[in-house]
């Protein structure tokens, strides 16, 4: 398999969050927090990959300059919540050298920007979302739409949490045919039922700062309190057991026409989402090894 010329490790804030990561197998605790800190060190450090401009704040915005690949990988993630997916996307953003399109960071990033900084798509997802109401399908395709240049990433792409319906995902193969730029692979994140319960069953959510910790993973050092601005933690609804497994059937539903679709191209690539990010990284590689 071909990738681009940067580092395997990257930076040396990366090498250092890799080599820890690969220390920590027994202890998940402790693997969770470097985990989260290389999540957070990548997403910082201007020097890791692309600052993805034009992806988060719309077309007229310039992305630094990417490392270009002779042969760059165009890559979709899908996976129930729980699954590590974004963990997953960020290690082989690192990887593979390819640009990381999340649309939940172009939410995130549209938030905290005047509405006369927005893209017509953006301004009109906003507007459901402050009204409470779901992004409807047809504008979360506008503001993909909007953003075609990013799917032309000299480095490749790698999109997280797009798409999630199966018209958006044959609107998706109908673009990237016009474009000309072939998917190489569509990437599903496995997980036993009982383990995504586990893992969202037992986080909790700082009601002041919005910080998240887990029981048994992330524990605050105060019981109940948050460690960053002392707020109390509480459950959230949807993180109940018996919500969570109304979320997976509903996910279940949604999601199989795309697996299926993506199964009848040829693209599917189902990979099991047990052990370390770094485990679950590496069994990705070598099955995306398998198709150079």
């Amino acid at each position: 398999m071909q990738t681009n010329s940067r580092p395997a490790c990257g930076p040396h804030s990366i090498r250092i969050c890799l080599s820890e990561l690969s220390a920590t197998l027994e202890f998940p605790q402790r693997r969770l927090s470097v985990c989260n800190r290389l999540v957070e060190v990548y997403r910082l450090d201007p020097q890791v990959k692309n600052d993805r401009a034009a992806w988060l704040h719309g077309p007229s915005a310039a992305c630094t300059t990417p490392t270009e690949s002779e042969s760059p990988w165009r890559l979709v993630l899908l996976g129930a919540p729980g699954v590590g997916k974004g963990t997953q996307a960020l290690l082989l953003s690192q990887r593979l050298g390819a640009c990381h399109l999340s649309t939940g960071d172009v939410f995130r990033a549209a938030g905290s920007r005047a509405d006369c900084d927005q893209t017509p798509a953006m301004r009109a997802a906003l507007q459901h979302m402050r009204r409470g109401e779901l992004v409807p399908d047809s504008t979360v395709w506008d503001m993909v739409h909007e953003r075609t240049g990013c799917l032309r990433c000299l480095g490749g792409f790698i999109l997280d949490g797009f798409p999630r319906t199966l018209g958006q995902a044959e609107s998706l193969k109908q673009l990237m045919q016009d474009e000309r730029l072939p998917l190489h692979a569509v990437v599903n994140y496995e997980l036993p039922l009982d383990e995504i319960v586990a893992r969202l069953s037992g986080r909790r959510t700082c009601r002041q700062c919005k910080a998240i910790f887990h029981v048994t993973t992330k524990p605050p050092r105060t019981e109940g309190a948050c460690d960053s601005c002392g707020g109390s933690l509480y459950q959230r609804d949807d993180d109940r057991p018996e919500s969570i497994k109304v979320r997976m059937e509903a996910y279940e539903r949604s999601t199989k026409p795309l697996i299926d679709f993506y199964r009848g191209l040829g693209l599917l690539m189902s990979v099991p989402a047990t052990g370390s990010p770094e485990t679950i990284c590496a069994r990705t590689l070598a099955e995306l090894e398998k198709l150079s």
